[in-house]
């Protein structure tokens, strides 16, 4: 990949996550003009109307600290997933939306509700940290490391035990991460 490649594939990738953050705090905005009305739309496990929360949840936040908090690793892990390649970003990360959002409204609690770009957050890292094992990258294995020594801790949010945190959505965000290095990657390989 030439220079002019590589600074082309880093500029889409910093534009595409500064966009999707964007939308976020757009919705967020949104949001609070409409009185919270939008964060009925996150998951609702096994309700067939809460199927559209599959689709939507991940952009939608429960107020203002719930979206400050995922705004920078939205930024930091989008931004590493798309500087490996737009399109196998793209497609790792609409495997870790279907996993993460179909994981949560089969087996999170009836009568709740689920949101927040987190599925996406914990997909993203468990992606990053396993892809090189599938594409057999040195640099890929490197970047995995790295994060998993400086993110590592944040895995512990898959188990249950924080109230009003979604560990399903952690959970089955992470579980979407490692099918997208697994899929995505391996055919990238072959």
């Amino acid at each position: 990949m030439s220079q002019q490649d590589t600074g082309a594939t880093w500029a889409r990738a910093a534009i595409l996550s500064v966009g999707f953050v964007a939308l976020l705090w757009v919705v967020e905005v949104l949001d609070a003009v409409w009185s919270r009305d939008l964060d009925t739309y996150g998951v609702r496990p096994r309700d067939d109307d809460g199927l559209v929360g599959v689709a939507l949840a991940p952009v939608l936040h429960a107020g203002w600290d719930h979206l400050s908090g995922n705004t920078v690793p939205v930024l930091v892990l989008a931004f590493l997933v798309l500087v490996g390649g737009t399109g196998r970003g793209l497609a790792a990360t609409a495997i870790i939306w279907l996993v993460g959002g179909i994981g949560v409204w089969l087996t999170a609690p009836t009568y709740s509700i689920h949101l927040g770009a987190s599925v996406l957050v914990f997909g993203w890292l468990v992606y990053l940290m396993v892809r090189g094992i599938f594409t057999r990258s040195a640099g890929e294995i490197i970047l995995g490391m790295v994060l998993f020594l400086a993110y590592g801790g944040l895995l512990l949010g898959v188990l249950p035990g924080q109230p009003g945190v979604s560990w399903q959505g952690h959970l089955f965000g992470a579980v979407g991460g490692a099918l997208a290095a697994y899929w995505v990657d391996r055919r990238a390989r072959a």
